[in-house]
């Protein structure tokens, strides 16, 4: 009875999870990309340079990885194949366990990308949950040869097939367009500006009794540990952590244009190099003479090569700087563009989803 009840809790637990963690990536296969190019960089300095040769390859592999959590995770749910399912299962998670280890005691990739942008996890406590995997994985792998597969072997291949098949095209679209559910502090509806600011929550300082004395703290005493209740009230605010902690635009003149960015309405076109895609160029210059609202060109490259790459494509936008990882939290695209109105976003689309400049000016109103 309790080997029943532990086969079906480490299938379901096991199976979910996986899952759930594939689905949370297959929206965003980018931001899985960027994780990968972190910890490749990370891998070339503490271990050997090879690691560079996987950075251009972070997609493919990305998306490769992404898929089998989803598949293993099918695979587990109808017991198929069990014998080599649990073996992959056993050596992906060995595999992600090290990185998280290696991330949190070394402190070097500061968020595992797990769940994605939809739950972040401190890289201890993506050891932990790693660790816990193992524990239900390894059951399945001792009784393995025990499990009977839940469909019959043409019914289970075609759903595994059929889920692979999905999965990548699912992935895909996210890649060619933009994440489904945005969980980032840059999505449509919200208020840059606002996202910058920490949020305050009131600190109660408690007073108590004790000994026939009168003394205050921070902290609440139960009477169980000799202390009366007397009053409490709030002294000061306590701040958190704001959304946005790194959005700064600067000017080729070396001042600060962020405010600048948060007045009126602003069209941001976001390029985070200049290898971006050019083939649709033609429709962002037209968004440039045609659309009456503040342009801004968001970009991390170097001043004078920006110089001639804007040059070379004709675009008679002015180019502030800003780090290259914040605009890849803006917008998963290379150029991407995001329309601003009083530092609220209003839109923002994947080159392959230009808007026209009719659409934009309905946007603006």
């Amino acid at each position: 009875m309790f080997r029943t009840v532990t086969d079906l809790f480490s299938r379901v637990f096991v199976g979910a999870l996986f899952i759930f963690s594939g689905l949370i990536k297959l929206n965003d296969p980018i931001g899985t990309k960027i994780k990968l190019e972190d910890y490749f960089l990370v891998f070339s300095t503490d271990f050997s340079a090879v690691f560079e040769w996987f950075i251009p390859w972070s997609l493919a592999i990305g998306m490769i990885l992404i898929v089998l959590e989803v598949v293993l995770g099918v695979a587990v749910l109808l017991y198929y194949r069990m014998e080599l399912t649990t073996k992959v299962l056993l050596g992906l998670i060995i595999f992600f366990t090290f990185l998280t280890f290696y991330s949190a005691y070394f402190n070097k990739v500061t968020d595992c990308g797990c769940f994605g942008d939809a739950i972040p996890l401190t890289p201890w406590q993506s050891f932990y949950k790693d660790l816990i995997l193992i524990a239900f994985i390894l059951h399945l792998f001792w009784y393995r040869q025990r499990y009977k597969s839940v469909l019959r072997t043409l019914p289970a291949n075609i759903v595994i097939i059929s889920t692979t098949v999905i999965s990548f095209f699912v992935g895909k679209y996210a890649i060619d367009h933009l994440p489904y559910i945005d969980f980032r502090p840059y999505k449509i509806g919200d208020s840059v500006p606002q996202n910058m600011i920490a949020k305050e929550s009131p600190v109660l300082e408690y007073t108590f009794i004790k000994d026939g004395e009168k003394l205050t703290s921070t902290q609440y005493f139960s009477p169980d540990q000799g202390y009366e209740y007397v009053s409490a009230r709030t002294v000061n605010e306590k701040a958190s952590t704001p959304k946005i902690t790194d959005y700064q635009l600067l000017g080729v003149d070396g001042n600060d244009y962020t405010q600048e960015s948060f007045k009126g309405v602003k069209l941001l076109f976001i390029f985070y190099n200049i290898k971006a895609n050019v083939d649709y160029m033609d429709r962002l210059r037209k968004l440039v003479d045609d659309v009456p609202a503040g342009k801004m060109i968001l970009t991390s490259a170097g001043e004078a090569e920006f110089e001639n790459f804007r040059h070379e494509n004709q675009l008679a936008v002015p180019f502030y700087f800003t780090d290259a990882t914040v605009l890849k939290a803006m917008i998963r695209s290379n150029p991407g563009i995001m329309l601003l109105k009083n530092g609220v976003v209003l839109g923002k689309w994947h080159y392959h989803d230009t808007p026209s400049p009719q659409e934009i000016n309905d946007l603006i109103g």
